[in-house]
């Protein structure tokens, strides 16, 4: 059975180091794109929410961290994101790798925008 976090701190200090810094840059450019952005734990992953509704979710794995859903855009933003897409709905983010905390930040802006 799947572990259980109370809360979005307790499921990123489960991961190394590495990994845990990650999701603590996703978190924030996440935040710092959706104001009044709220956290939960929701399919054991965190969960950012506005008013109640669900804008985005964020997780870590072994060897990379990822974010759910994919939103739409321009033809350019379509371009910077397709390095990173990973079936229909997920973005992953290789550790080891520059993370690119920006688009992560215009993705998230553009799920609450909808």
């Amino acid at each position: 059975m799947a572990e259980k976090w109370a809360n979005v701190d307790d499921y990123i200090s489960s991961f190394p180091e590495e990994t845990q810094a990650a999701l603590q840059g996703m978190r924030r450019a996440i935040h710092d794109a959706v104001p009044g952005g709220q956290e939960k734990i929701s399919y054991q992953i965190p969960t950012v929410t506005v008013n109640g509704k669900t804008v985005v979710h964020f997780a870590g794995w072994a060897t990379h961290v990822s974010l759910y859903p994919i939103p739409g855009g321009d033809a350019g933003f379509e371009r910077e994101l397709a390095p990173y897409r990973a079936g229909r709905g997920t973005l992953k983010f290789p550790l080891g790798q520059p993370i690119p905390y920006d688009l992560i930040g215009r993705a998230a802006a553009q799920l609450a925008a909808r």
